[in-house]
């Protein structure tokens, strides 16, 4: 039987799934460009990354940015400021185990550990197009329009939250 689990990612984590993700896209130089990114924000402590794990295996990832440092960011402090606002990005899980609560379980444990830090609230994304994805925020309770903004040629809302 498949245990599934969250938890926060290591290093070494962190590469497994990376090396995945590169798999996926050969064609995209940018996963490559991101990988890097992702490995030398956790070195700098400027993230939390979190993993969602099939047996053994990573499936999943979500990560807080938490420092407007970080490119994603590019140095928009209402997304991520390093103290009271924290961003959540990369939330994805292989599309096997989409629908099964995996990433929602992913999410409480990354609220919870911004709460335990002292962040008062996280942003997110969503591409203006994706209104299944924009929908499950809205439900998780990301309901503060924050801004918007034309990313890679799309339409990206961005949401806040208020954690307890």
């Amino acid at each position: 039987m498949e245990r599934f689990y969250c938890c926060p990612a290591s290093r070494e984590g962190l590469e497994r799934i990376w090396e995945k993700n590169i798999a996926r896209s050969p064609d995209d130089p940018r996963w490559v460009r991101w990988r890097a990114e992702t490995l030398e924000n956790f070195d700098a402590g400027r993230t939390a990354p979190f993993l969602v794990y099939r047996d053994d295996e990573p499936v999943g990832e979500g990560t807080l940015l938490f420092s407007p440092e970080c490119s994603a960011i590019r140095g928009r402090t209402r997304l991520a400021d390093g103290s009271r606002t924290a961003n959540v990005n990369a939330l994805r899980i292989e599309r096997a185990y989409e629908g099964q609560g995996h990433i929602s379980a992913l999410m409480k444990m990354m609220e919870a550990h911004a709460a335990s830090l002292g962040y008062s609230g996280l942003t997110i994304g969503v591409e203006a197009a994706e209104s299944r994805n924009l929908a499950v925020y809205l439900h998780w309770g990301y309901t503060e329009f924050v801004m918007s903004e034309v990313e890679d040629g799309a339409l990206v809302l961005y949401y806040r939250k208020k954690l307890n």
